[in-house]
């Protein structure tokens, strides 16, 4: 005759486990958010879509985000900071032509990444309060990246003397409205021509 502890252990053994909430990956969340996003647009996505989609529960997902936008947040900060990591490469012959390259570079992808087309098509006023309110915490990243390449360039010689604090500002101004705003003003078949503007005016304005 099996002892009741013995069955119970059984019983156990068969029973699926759950993974505790932080064990699982944020990546795999936020991977799945991206592919809604791509599908349905931020507006007709709910928190309950993300969940099932990432295959965990809405309780492990309202434990890391409050809601839909924070999640989506979240994915930005993800994908710039990527794409901020692949530009700022070391290969440059100087400071500036380093800074100068990465911040190009960076618009570029940008301009034509599908996660930024997409909230730009359907829902462009999640975009409003990082573009005319706040700092959101990919931005405070980025003048930081600057504020890091200025002093380097100034180390250098190659950029020119100057508050980096303010200088990195206007470059991440010059970057955000070519970026947001050169679809609207060029054709895709352009947007080389755009890079090149770009190129030419931050090497002015950084060159000593």
């Amino acid at each position: 005759m099996v002892s009741q502890r013995s069955s119970d252990r059984s019983s156990e053994a068969l029973t699926p486990r759950t993974s505790p909430a932080n064990a699982i990956p944020e990546q795999r969340i936020l991977d799945a958010a991206y592919e809604l996003l791509l599908a349905i647009g931020m507006r007709r996505m709910t928190m309950a879509d993300i969940a099932r989609h990432a295959e965990v529960s809405r309780a492990t997902l309202y434990r890391r985000w409050p809601n839909v936008q924070s999640v989506v947040a979240a994915l930005m900060t993800r994908e710039w900071t990527t794409a901020v990591v692949a530009a700022f490469q070391p290969e440059a012959s100087d400071g500036r032509s380093r800074l100068v390259e990465g911040v190009v570079e960076v618009v570029a992808q940008t301009r034509t990444h599908p996660l930024m087309r997409k909230i730009i098509e359907l829902d462009p006023e999640f975009l409003t309060p990082y573009l005319l309110e706040r700092r959101g915490s990919s931005t405070v990243a980025h003048l930081a990246l600057v504020v890091e390449g200025l002093k380097a360039g100034q180390a250098d010689g190659s950029i020119r003397e100057g508050d980096t604090d303010w200088l990195s500002r206007q470059v991440v101004l010059v970057a955000l409205a070519s970026a947001v705003s050169g679809p609207m003003i060029a054709t895709p078949e352009e947007y080389g021509r755009l890079d090149e503007e770009l190129r030419s005016m931050l090497t002015r304005y950084l060159r000593p």
